[in-house]
């Protein structure tokens, strides 16, 4: 069996304000905003900052293939308000580490795959995520307290 996670691609931070923490991240460690964008679904304002040397797959949509060359993100969250998943988390937890995202082949089968063992999985499909990606949450409860995301990352047309 392949395993089901091929990268790190990112590591989800929460932040009360969006653009201080932009000014922070680019200030200190050099990096460049690659998007800025509004999940009303998700109900953040986020920002994907691109870690290290890569471009978009060149395979067909959502598949890696050998050679590709990905770069990584640090995805700063504003919650869109208090009643938010990220919202909620900052008033428990306060700003800092989220979540981390991995990178799969195909979120469908490694949904599959992960349902199959029991693991509780928050998304049962995938959904829309940053850069066009599709993407599924795993429940931290199941994994020592670490919200997980698997992402699918979207090819180039």
């Amino acid at each position: 069996m392949l395993p089901l996670l091929t990268r790190i691609d990112h590591v989800g931070i929460a932040c009360r304000d969006l653009d201080a923490a932009i000014g922070l991240y680019t200030a200190t460690f050099g990096l460049e905003v690659a998007s800025l964008e509004v999940n009303e679904e998700q109900g953040v304002r986020e920002a994907m900052l691109r870690v290290g040397e890569g471009s978009a797959p060149a395979g067909p949509p959502g598949y890696v293939l050998p050679g590709d060359v990905l770069p990584g993100y640090v995805q700063l969250l504003e919650p869109l308000g208090p009643d938010t998943p990220v919202g909620k988390f900052l008033a428990r937890r306060g700003e800092g580490l989220h979540h981390v995202g991995y990178g799969v082949s195909d979120v469908r089968q490694a949904l599959a795959a992960i349902g199959g063992t029991g693991l509780r999985l928050i998304d049962e499909r995938p959904r829309h995520g940053s850069l066009g990606a599709s993407i599924a949450f795993l429940h931290p409860a199941d994994l020592g307290g670490v919200l997980t995301e698997l992402v699918q990352v979207a090819g180039r047309a």
